[in-house]
């Protein structure tokens, strides 16, 4: 056979045997969907934390798994509609993480679609789960006790800046649980300080900007931002008129502080998207959302920006950089 010859038979053969591999891949199931929903603004910390989640169970992304990310930027009314398209289409998982209102839209969209969850108060008082121990149905998760660190926030606030007695309270109404959830403990932590507050609203960032304008003028000593998702992905925003405005400010979460914010107390997000992720892929692989039990967050963070406290004149108290699990210089 001349050489020519023996290069058209070897590449007739490659083109054979390709055959029978394209008609196996055209065979093969599609990669299982897991429908990720967030009320805040795409963030890639968190999106890496949930896919170390997913790898610790075996699962990465475009290889054995595909996830489509929902980020609802504050928008969410969009919850039911999104809910209810991701049910119909029968993705694998639900995954929200970091979601009051995204857990309760998806448990109320579906009862048969696996839903993985953190929450910030007991998900057996939100109506997801049957107990702790055995959810039970469809749902599963992790509760990051955002509602309960309330007072405790609120206290180191008031360590940090003893003098500051007047209290604005930054809540999102358009995130009903964790502002009704706010608004209820609020008055009680700061009357045991002997604080006083006034409740500012704000669901879009020309609010935010309105309700520092009316810090301002209610002569404001410091600002408690509630635990709101639509917040935290507004943090540069919040961080930038709290240093423009000089308002001593504390938040839930070091990312907050990491770009400017003078405090924070809160769980470690990252390691709940994390959990998040771990959960959805053991689903995947078989588990049974109400065999698993919901997780409490053990990991919280107590974070101060020094240098945000040099510019607002506030001396931090040796105990409270001690106490710290960080202080960014």
């Amino acid at each position: 056979m001349s050489d020519m010859r023996r290069r058209e038979f070897i590449t007739l053969l490659g083109g054979a045997s390709a055959w029978p591999l394209a008609a196996r891949a055209q065979q093969q199931p599609a990669m299982p969907v897991v429908g990720f929903v967030n009320a805040g603004l795409p963030d890639a910390s968190l999106v890496a934390g949930f896919r170390k989640g997913l790898n610790e169970a075996g699962y990465v992304e475009s290889q054995n798994v595909t996830v489509e990310y929902h980020w609802l930027e504050g928008q969410f009314d969009r919850l039911p509609a999104l809910m209810a398209d991701l049910a119909r289409r029968r993705v694998a998982v639900i995954a929200t993480p970091a979601g009051n209102l995204a857990a309760i839209a998806a448990k109320a969209a579906t009862t048969t679609i696996p839903i993985v969850f953190s929450v910030g108060e007991d998900p057996v008082k939100l109506g997801l789960v049957d107990s702790l121990a055995r959810p039970g149905g469809n749902a599963t998760g992790i509760n990051m006790f955002t509602v309960e660190l309330i007072a405790k926030r609120l206290g180191l606030l008031h360590e940090l800046v003893p003098k500051a007695v007047r209290i604005g309270v930054l809540v999102n109404p358009a995130n009903t649980p964790i502002a009704e959830a706010t608004l209820r403990d609020i008055p009680e932590a700061a009357r045991v300080l002997g604080l006083q507050t006034h409740i500012l609203n704000a669901s879009t960032s020309r609010e935010i900007e309105a309700a520092f304008a009316a810090l301002v003028r209610e002569q404001a000593d410091a600002l408690f931002v509630a635990s709101d998702i639509y917040f935290v992905s507004r943090r540069v925003q919040l961080a930038t008129l709290a240093a423009h405005y000089r308002i001593p400010a504390a938040y839930n979460t070091r990312v907050a502080v990491e770009v400017g914010g003078l405090m924070s107390y809160g769980t470690d997000r990252a390691d709940a998207y994390r959990r998040v992720g771990v959960y959805s892929g053991q689903i995947l692989k078989g588990a049974k959302p109400g065999d698993l039990p919901v997780l409490q967050s053990s990991k919280f963070e107590f974070v101060i920006n020094a240098q945000t406290a040099r510019l607002l004149g506030i001396e931090v108290p040796n105990a409270l950089q001690l106490l710290a699990d960080e202080v960014i210089e």
